[in-house]
């Protein structure tokens, strides 16, 4: 009886463990840095009103964060104000995008220093800043691809992603900027900035996708960010298995389908407060077990 009471107690603690990870690793995925951009120009004094004015802008956005996927906001007056806005990907619960944009202060600090404008991109979202004035880049400006190793042609590919790319450039125009979906064994997603509209979403992922086209040729999987919008593929000829994550990390982690948008929804604080119940659990059943065989030694030590 001793031994099968280690047993049980060590498989659920082995149980908690594997589920606690699982979590983890699906939470820090969507704080993976993707790309980063900061101007050559700096801020010239630390402590000068530009700096006082972009740390409340970041806390701003940062708060923002916990109750929408995409905020814009102004911090100082005239020539002064600084302008930011962050987002979140669409398929993130609020909690996931407060986790992933309350990541991006300290790094984007870290990686642009006291740049007078930047961008950092995670995966699961990005916050972006600039004074007011600085040149703007077109809305769709290459800011960022990266295309898989793994090369097919002549099996109809090219045909399936041509299908796949249209999905996505209408599903932008009437799912609110957002769209994530299949077609045969092709996965896609694209994302506008918030503040675009429907029909200039759809032209601005009509122009990621020719731009994927030229830029990743027959890869099978890749990203690509404009300056106002991304899309991401992924291709699996053979249907998705569990080796099919050896793709770059980059691709891997963004491939959307019906799947991986559940997992990563269910995710977040919901699966931590999981973690923890059968912790306590676990803890409960051991006590008790203790407890119990205690009781029978002194019960053997009184007869």
């Amino acid at each position: 009886m001793g031994s099968l009471t280690k047993s049980l107690s060590l498989n659920l603690s082995i149980l908690v463990v594997f589920l606690c990870a699982t979590t983890a690793a699906d939470t820090t995925t969507t704080t993976t840095l993707v790309f980063k951009g900061c101007a050559d120009q700096k801020f010239q004094n630390p402590s000068d009103v530009y700096s006082q004015n972009l740390k409340t802008l970041l806390s701003s956005l940062v708060s923002q964060s916990s109750q929408k996927g995409f905020a814009t906001t102004t911090s100082g007056d005239g020539q002064n104000a600084i302008m930011g806005l962050y987002q979140c990907r669409g398929d993130l619960t609020l909690s996931q995008c407060y986790t992933c944009v309350s990541k991006i202060p300290d790094m984007a600090d870290k990686l642009c220093g006291k740049a007078i404008a930047a961008r950092v991109q995670l995966i699961g979202c990005y916050l972006r800043y600039e004074v007011i004035g600085f040149k703007q880049v077109s809305e769709t400006q290459l800011l960022y691809k990266v295309c898989g190793s793994t090369q097919e042609s002549g099996t109809g590919f090219e045909e399936r992603r041509e299908t796949a790319f249209d999905m996505v450039k209408n599903g932008v125009k009437s799912n609110g900027l957002f769209y994530t979906g299949t077609y045969e064994q092709v996965y896609v997603l694209g994302q506008c900035e918030g503040d675009l509209a429907n029909d200039d979403c759809g032209d601005c992922v009509q122009s990621a996708t020719e731009i994927t086209k030229k830029e990743c040729g027959d890869s099978i999987s890749g990203q690509v960010y404009l300056h106002k919008c991304f899309i991401s593929y992924s291709y699996y000829p053979n249907g998705v298995s569990s080796t099919s994550s050896s793709s770059s990390p980059g691709v891997r982690t963004t491939r959307q389908h019906t799947q991986r948008t559940v997992a990563i929804a269910v995710g977040g604080v919901a699966a931590l407060g999981f973690c923890v119940v059968l912790l306590m659990f676990a803890r409960s059943v051991l006590k008790k077990r203790k407890m119990g065989k205690h009781s029978r030694m002194r019960f053997t030590a009184r007869s």
